[in-house]
């Protein structure tokens, strides 16, 4: 976050000096996209008040629109997991929400073990009004995929209806399979 802060500023001083006939030999910087512009607020605000289940983690500080979140509940049926989602932000970006996938095999109702998520915010467009709006901002991604482990767990509109079914058949079998999906995949 910060090396491409200090990559902003020293654009906007190459650009200031440009007046001067002074001849650079490095070409004339990039653009920077708005896209990006508005990636270094967020994440500065979305480190600030991600919950304390949650860590970011940018393999590139460079490329803000590529980044990992780690969730490790505290309560419920996944506590003690280590979740890792990719999360990747398109150029459109406020228009259209990040693509977020989940590394990390799962039995969950409201994510495919294959790691698509059902979380409404995701969704360009939902039925139930509450999907991506370009007020949206990346702490509400990280707070809408921690949810899915606490309040936003959703067993009536299930994305693995096998999972959702397993759990309203046998509440007890569908906790020992995600356990034993949290010791094979998810251990912290």
């Amino acid at each position: 976050m910060i090396t491409l802060t200090k990559r902003l500023k020293k654009e906007a001083e190459s650009r200031n000096n440009s007046g001067t006939q002074v001849k650079h030999e490095h070409p004339a910087p990039k653009r920077i996209s708005i896209r990006d512009k508005l990636l270094i607020k967020e994440v500065q605000e979305m480190e600030q008040t991600i919950p304390s289940t949650c860590r970011v983690k940018f393999d590139n500080p460079d490329a803000l629109h590529d980044f990992s979140v780690i969730i490790q509940p505290d309560e419920g049926f996944w506590k003690n997991g280590k979740f890792l989602f990719h999360v990747v932000i398109n150029e459109d970006y406020n228009i259209s929400p990040p693509i977020v996938k989940c590394l990390t095999k799962l039995w969950h109702p409201n994510i495919s073990e294959e790691g698509e998520i059902c979380l409404s915010l995701l969704r360009q467009n939902s039925i139930d009004g509450l999907g991506w709006a370009p007020t949206r901002k990346l702490k509400d991604v990280v707070w809408g995929l921690n949810s899915l482990f606490t309040d936003l767990l959703n067993f009536e509109d299930p994305l693995n209806i096998e999972a959702a079914e397993h759990y309203r058949k046998d509440r007890n079998s569908f906790e020992i399979k995600v356990r034993e999906y949290v010791n094979q995949f998810a251990k912290r």
